[in-house]
């Protein structure tokens, strides 16, 4: 008991430090495995996290939702121990371990006392390098995620995102549900779990980041513990390079209920594009910036049309879309649609205030080292460092990049970049007087 309570207590601890005080260590082991390292001994607590590039786009056609299967098996029973017996020894040495399936990437996490660290890394080497795979808990999960599936499909936020993909991106793996389909998911046997462990879980597309009470030479063999064992390459996958089409496109899907999903976008910035931190800081102040933003103050503040509206950034991997998002009531869609595209005409046309983009640059600065306020989200940060190449001296660049953006870097994007009537746009409920292009 003494020790679940240190546990709890310690994940629940925050320790806020400005991000120029966070030193990044590149360590790689003695099998020559490379993970970056914030140590913070402060707290007996050591989070890790991981990715492998290639997620559910890689899914094979027929197999829908291979990804997200395996994602909810891999702590499911490992080496000898069957699910009961690896989710006890998880518990007993109280151990936080999970894993998530991405379009780009396979994601595993773990979270452990220093005093535990040896048990837990072991834990986590067994599920996966030797899964189990047993029929009792493939078909426990099995239901588990196509009952997900069913939800989903009487969600009308997640009808409209699933529709938008498939629309923006027909023809290409990004057109597929992440999560799979029913049909995928049912199809899906143990030979296609153990094909999924051998073909992506490779060392060449590994990314690793730790952050907590653990110093480089202990990591190091932490390293080689959990990954070694893993092959060397993965089965490269075909991505191609794609944009999202179908702009001006309308298309309605009906779905009944009392309120509208309406998902709408067109191509945005990748991350590694030059102008992303333009396009970062001009989507605070339009719609990511919570209550403060334009798109909240036309279509929530002054207008009633809806409980919440945003818009964000997607840079995937071999694409990347720039969108905006509300529900609203199904009288009001077309009211809703025009506001949202009268201010994408406002900014193209326009840009931003000198005050609107000192506010942004305060909020963006000031706001960022509240995200270091955990070893996980330390951890969770190195590997997107990692993912975007953005550098070992990321964190105490990142401010700098945000301050340097002028109002001119925003009109000259917000110019080149947004199209009013470009837009393929998902609206999914009863929307009334709408003209779809499509239905």
């Amino acid at each position: 008991m003494p020790r679940i309570l240190l546990a709890a207590l310690a994940l629940m601890l925050v320790a806020l430090r400005p991000a120029a005080a966070v030193e990044v260590q590149r360590v790689v082991s003695p099998g020559g495995i490379e993970a970056w390292l914030v140590e913070e001994h402060t707290v007996p607590i050591v989070s890790l996290r991981f990715v492998f590039r290639g997620g559910s786009a890689l899914d094979p056609d027929g197999k829908e939702g291979l990804a997200e299967l395996a994602s909810g098996l891999l702590n499911e029973g490992a080496g000898e121990m069957d699910a009961l017996a690896f989710q006890k020894a998880l518990d007993d040495s109280v151990v936080r371990m999970g894993f998530k399936a991405g379009i780009d990437k396979f994601g595993g996490s773990l979270a452990t006392l220093t005093e535990t660290g040896d048990a837990a890394y072991h834990l986590l080497a067994m599920a996966l390098n030797e899964p189990r795979f047993d029929v009792d808990a493939l078909e426990r999960v099995r239901a588990q995620v196509i009952a997900g599936l069913e939800r989903a499909a009487r969600d009308g936020n997640e009808v409209a995102r699933q529709q938008w993909y498939v629309t923006a991106f027909a023809g290409h793996p990004y057109a597929r549900p992440p999560g799979g389909t029913i049909a995928g998911v049912e199809a899906i046997t143990r030979d296609d779990l153990l094909a999924f462990i051998r073909d992506r879980f490779g060392r060449d597309v590994l990314i690793i980041g730790v952050a907590g009470d653990i110093n480089a030479e202990d990591l190091g063999r932490m390293l080689d513990l959990v990954f070694a064992d893993l092959p060397g390459e993965a089965r490269p996958g075909d991505i191609p390079e794609t944009s999202p089409g179908a702009g001006g496109m309308v298309l309605v899907k009906r779905l009944p209920q009392p309120q509208s999903a309406l998902l709408m976008g067109q191509v945005g910035l990748k991350r590694a594009d030059p102008r992303y931190y333009t396009a970062y800081v001009m989507n605070h102040i339009f719609g990511g910036g919570g209550f403060s933003s334009r798109l909240n103050m036309e279509v929530r503040e002054k207008r009633g049309l809806a409980y919440g509206i945003f818009s964000y950034l997607v840079p995937l991997d071999h694409a990347a879309s720039f969108m905006i998002g509300t529900a609203t009531q199904n009288a009001r869609v077309l009211e809703t649609l025009s506001v949202v595209r009268d201010e994408v005409t406002r900014l193209h046309d326009e840009g931003v205030s000198e005050e609107e983009l000192t506010d942004a640059k305060t909020y963006l600065t000031g706001s960022f080292p509240l995200r270091l306020d955990s070893n996980g989200e330390i951890a969770s940060i190195l590997v997107g460092m990692q993912v975007a190449e953005l550098g070992i001296d990321y964190l105490d660049r990142r401010n700098g990049l945000i301050e340097a953006v002028t109002r001119e870097d925003i009109a000259a994007l917000a110019a080149e970049l947004l199209d009013p009537d470009g837009f393929a746009v998902v609206v999914v409920g009863e929307p009334e007087g709408i003209d779809a292009t499509s239905q």
